[in-house]
């Protein structure tokens, strides 16, 4: 199974992916977490600076784990959609573009776990945007994403890693 977790910046997508890790019933899996600080340290613009390519950058590794079998990430071609969107840097018609290219890929997950930030606080870890107004537009942005593309695969979560670990749990029983 191809499992992607998408959700905007300091949601525990991260913190998930990782619990996850842990637990025998996805020994099977191969993980992908996080390599925004290696990328920012490339060059790379991040968040509100993030250019085209920097997000062709982000949609090749999202490329990449879909060409994998049994694999989990925490990351997904929905976030990097919503990045370029709302990205201050790129044009309109290199948002449009890259969005129309990519999106296609969608498709391609088996589930699709979409992490609220509901109760969630902002953590700060050097890399990411803190900014509340900013995280909060790129929830939007990746919420209408989802409606606007999204298939019965796409599970909405929240709670504790615990909780959100058995939402998860209970999706793939369904699913299978």
């Amino acid at each position: 199974m191809k499992i992607g977790f998408c959700g905007t910046m300091s949601v525990g997508k991260t913190t998930l992916v990782n619990a996850l890790k842990e637990l025998s019933e996805f020994k099977n899996y191969h993980f992908r977490t996080e390599r925004s600080k290696h990328l920012m340290e490339l060059g790379i613009p991040l968040n509100t600076d993030s250019t085209l390519k920097g997000q062709l950058v982000f949609a090749a590794e999202r490329a990449s784990e879909l060409m994998q079998e049994n694999i989990i990430t925490d990351r997904t071609i929905v976030d990097v959609m919503a990045f370029a969107n709302l990205s201050e840097s790129m044009s309109a018609n290199e948002k449009f573009y890259l969005s129309a290219t990519i999106q296609p890929l969608m498709n391609e997950y088996d589930m699709l776990f979409y992490i609220s930030p509901e109760g969630v606080e902002i953590e700060d870890n050097g890399v990411r945007e803190t900014n509340a107004k900013y995280r909060g537009a790129i929830d939007k942005e990746i919420k209408s994403i989802i409606g606007m593309y999204a298939r019965s695969n796409t599970i909405n979560i929240q709670g504790t890693v615990e909780e959100r670990i058995e939402q998860v749990k209970n999706a793939l029983v369904q699913y299978v």
